[in-house]
């Protein structure tokens, strides 16, 4: 067992990591359709990785993660998707937990941490509300503190994977006379309280990926509140603070060029100038992200900070997959309304359910809208 894994080159890191996800990563969970698979589908891989130790990467190793460095998470990520991984659900590893080892008391994170881990605990976010969604600092979900306990009233949405997380961190307003910034905290809630609700929403595929929430007159314990009352806006901002660079990773555009490649081949797409010419852009646009990327890459590598320009970069790979998949419709034709299992050479293509799945990255995380204000305000300093 590796000491200090960024002791290792990157070079020497990166095949280690490799061979390991190879061997145990099972090939019927790799390149999964399902973005978002339930824990019970990708139970034996979660449970895979926190026995090698390797399910929380950042997290420091005393708390049970790898400890890795920017520059060795980077590779981490990158060979997830080059080797097709599925998405565990990643809440607990990628924002309570950490949350709770930078705010959390030492009570939260000897309860919490083991339970993200072992599996016990699966995590979900109570952000974004009806009328609060990239206006965050507007949410209205109450909490009023009586004796020793929080009383929560109000309703999230979009809370990816709700129906089968146990617990959820919520955003509630603490002090509704403040300024919206202002007065907002952060509590931890057991889904099995009494007044929780749950209500899956299905997506354009079906699939019911997120939810509402509905807290009615749920009791909390006060301990369960992280960092100060009324400061949970700047608790928030941290636990997201590296998401923008993740959100655009060409993960996804890589893999829709790839499967174009294969249904392009075998319609015989390549003989066909105009075509030819389509795909030459979409393939010169995705050499152009990789090295933007990058760029942002190698400034978390070197220990930098991000600024509010790698908001370009969630907008570029967004709407990049979103041209590559609408190409793969152009050729698929009406069959993708009925077939999603289309024959390509010696396999298939399922182009229907990656243009639909396009669709929704270009809102969650902030949606593209919000991103080009960003842009605009923090980068180009135009007027508001």
């Amino acid at each position: 067992m590796v000491e200090d894994w960024n002791s290792l080159s990157d070079e020497e890191f990166r095949a280690i990591f490799r061979e390991w996800v190879e061997a145990n990563c099972p090939a019927e969970l790799r390149y999964m359709r399902k973005q978002r698979p339930l824990y019970e589908e990708v139970k034996v891989w979660y449970q895979a990785l926190s026995k090698k130790g390797w399910l929380a990467p950042v997290w420091p190793k005393e708390h049970g993660g790898m400890g890795l460095s920017p520059a060795k998470h980077m590779i981490y990520v990158e060979e997830w998707g080059r080797l097709g991984c599925p998405r565990i659900p990643d809440h607990g590893i990628g924002l309570s937990g950490p949350l709770l080892i930078q705010y959390g008391t030492e009570a939260q994170k000897a309860e919490f941490l083991p339970k993200i881990l072992s599996g016990e605990h699966i995590w979900c976010q109570g952000y974004s509300e009806p009328s609060s969604g990239s206006d965050l600092a507007s949410l209205r979900t109450s909490a009023v503190l009586e004796d020793n306990h929080f009383v929560i009233n109000g309703q999230k949405i979009w809370t990816t994977l709700a129906h089968c997380a146990n617990w959820i961190f919520v955003l509630v307003r603490t002090d509704k006379e403040a300024k919206p910034q202002r007065g907002i905290s952060v509590l931890l809630v057991d889904m099995t309280l009494p007044g929780v609700t749950v209500r899956p929403i299905a997506n354009l595929r079906g699939e019911t990926d997120f939810c509402e929430v509905f807290f009615d007159n749920v009791k909390v314990p006060a301990e369960n509140l992280v960092g100060e009352i009324n400061q949970g806006w700047t608790l928030a901002k941290s636990v997201l603070g590296h998401e923008r660079i993740f959100l655009g990773a060409p993960t996804r555009p890589e893999y829709a060029l790839g499967r174009l490649d294969k249904l392009a081949e075998a319609r015989g797409a390549f003989d066909d100038p105009a075509f030819l010419s389509r795909y030459a852009k979409l393939r010169l646009d995705l050499y152009d992200l990789g090295s933007s990327f990058e760029r942002y890459a190698k400034v978390l590598r070197s220990g930098g900070e991000l600024g509010a320009d790698v908001s370009m970069l969630k907008i570029f790979t967004t709407e990049l997959y979103q041209r590559i998949t609408e190409e793969m419709l152009m050729l698929a034709g009406e069959e993708a309304r009925y077939n999603d299992d289309l024959e390509a050479g010696n396999g298939h293509v399922d182009a229907m359910n990656l243009f639909l799945d396009s669709r929704a990255p270009a809102i969650f995380g902030g949606s593209n809208e919000i991103q080009r204000n960003i842009l605009a305000k923090a980068v180009l300093a135009l007027p508001g």
